[in-house]
């Protein structure tokens, strides 16, 4: 079903499809190599002599507001990710689509959760053709499968706005779930009992959308402040009882880790980082949701406290951790991306220089600068790495594609990229000959820090010359490897058949892997 004809070997000399779902996609050209023309996409001219005077949008229903939007077969429909597991409107969209017949729909959502798990009946029954954004846990595993009509098309947070942007993904209806909105449309995520924090990652949806439909649980009179969405961009407003359930925004783990090993890896990621000069008064730093990320940020802490110093800035998806160095006075200001806890939505909500950002500001690849490149040190994590530096996100050591990217390709661009991470899970060696699918090139990626050894990329001569004559553990990734290895042995390669169901684009829109149908899904 999805063999393909037009493969092509890219700059990371991997195999990948040129033509994608009928549309020809570039392969692949190098960091920095592909550099695009024209001019952004923009969406339907639209007319104020079409929209209630008085600015009241409301309709009775989601149903009628896709109906009104226009609803039909092979439309692209955009969902946003803020809700995390705790997201009830994407399910109700599809089952809709599916009472009114209609079919081979795209779902182009910011992210997917295991909460999702429902939609994979629409999958099967024609509603939807394909997935094109991050595929989590069961939708992950149902493409691995290769049980996708379509292929799977997966981005970064970056590049799903320049996709928008640059017209590359035409999304005909967005639905955004807010916490707060007003009858004319404009609506936030810091107010409401759903409160989730910002709706960045709706910004272009609304923005370059055909039809815009906001669906709230708190419908608040005219003006809703702030407002994160621009009732200007919006055709309906949706009241419903429910838009999400908050509490489930904290998915995945948003606690310190207590894992001896995992605490290793973070003191050590600290030390590194204290000896290469990296810490430093206004120095700014981002990190990640997991407990390993988190304690380091609590390590960060503890030196600036120490030394009387404060951050310029923190780059973040927030949580407890970081809000409460800004209330301690240890940083300036947290540019928030995502809010990853209850504490993270109060101090949005409260505190101004808890700023919200989106994917414009912070990840662009095809805007006038971003601000991913001046961050001094990103944390950030990987399922794999191998002996030149390349990294996955996406897949497994099994092959089944059961995460999404994230911001975590937009991030390599800062000034130093560090991968805390065990040198074995379940005594299969993270480090390999060659990862199975590649989503950062390892010239981006600076140091591999493991609980038996730091290996710093060969490129970056600075950083081993600023740790050359401390007492840190720095080994080569090879001797990594190698370590891994004697302990658990040479893991075996993925068991993979010669059909792609997916595919990995680069920040650029160029496309970096391909992501191969499992033999055990056959």
């Amino acid at each position: 079903m999805k063999k393909f004809d037009h493969l092509t070997k890219n700059a990371a000399g991997r195999i990948v499809p040129a033509e994608i779902n009928g549309e020809k996609h570039i392969p692949y050209k190098g960091v920095g190599k592909y550099i695009p023309d024209g001019r952004k996409h923009a969406p339907r001219i639209a007319s104020c002599t079409n929209y209630p005077d008085d600015g009241n949008k409301i309709v009775a229903n989601l149903k009628e507001a896709l109906i009104k939007a226009g609803l039909k077969d092979g439309m692209t429909i955009s969902t946003h990710h803020h809700f995390r597991n705790g997201d009830v409107i994407s399910n109700q969209i599809f089952d809709i689509a599916y009472e009114l017949g209609v079919k081979n729909l795209r779902w182009f959502p910011s992210a997917s959760f295991p909460c999702h798990e429902p939609i994979i009946k629409h999958l099967k029954d024609g509603t939807i053709n394909r997935i094109e954004g991050s595929l989590n846990g069961p939708l992950g595993k149902f493409c691995s499968e290769g049980k996708m009509q379509g292929l799977g098309v997966l981005r970064s947070h970056g590049g799903r706005y320049q996709a928008v942007q640059d017209g590359e993904v035409q999304i005909d209806i967005a639905i955004i779930a807010a916490p707060s909105a007003d009858p004319f449309g404009n609506a936030n995520g810091v107010n409401g009992p759903a409160a989730c924090g910002l709706l960045g990652f709706a910004l272009a949806d609304s923005q370059y959308a055909d039809k815009v439909i906001v669906v709230t649980d708190n419908l608040v009179p005219f003006p809703c402040i702030p407002w994160q969405i621009h009732g200007n961009y919006v055709d309906h407003v949706v009241q419903v009882e429910k838009v999400g359930i908050p509490e489930k925004i904290i998915s995945g783990t948003t606690q310190i880790t207590k894992s001896p090993d995992r605490l290793l890896i973070a003191e050590l990621t600290a030390k590194f980082c204290d000896a290469a000069g990296i810490i430093r008064d206004g120095f700014s730093y981002q990190a990640g949701a997991g407990g390993t990320s988190l304690s380091i940020g609590i390590y960060f802490g503890d030196i600036l406290r120490e030394r009387g110093w404060k951050a310029r800035f923190i780059r973040a998806g927030s949580n407890k951790y970081p809000v409460q160095m800004l209330e301690e006075g240890l940083v300036d200001y947290i540019l928030d991306g995502q809010t990853f806890d209850l504490e993270g939505v109060r101090s949005m909500r409260e505190n101004p220089n808890h700023i919200n950002t989106s994917p414009f500001t912070s990840y662009n690849y095809h805007g006038k600068g971003n601000f991913s490149t001046m961050v001094d040190v990103v944390v950030l994590g990987a399922t794999e790495v191998d002996i030149n530096f390349n990294a996955n996100v996406v897949t497994h050591s099994d092959g089944y594609l059961l995460h999404g990217i994230g911001g975590w390709q937009n991030c390599l661009f800062s000034k130093c990229t560090i991968l805390p991470i065990p040198l074995f899970r379940d005594r299969i060696p993270v480090i390999k000959d060659e990862v199975t699918t590649i989503c950062g090139p390892g010239e981006l990626i600076d140091v591999i820090v493991t609980e038996r050894g730091i290996a710093i990329n060969p490129l970056r001569k600075d950083l081993l010359e600023k740790v050359k004559n401390t007492d840190l553990p720095i080994k080569t990734i090879e001797e990594l490897k190698d370590e891994a290895e004697q302990i658990c042995g040479k893991p075996a390669k993925p068991d993979l058949c010669d059909e792609v169901v997916a595919v990995i684009k680069w920040v650029d829109g160029t496309v970096i892997d391909a992501v191969w149908k499992v033999k055990s899904g056959q």
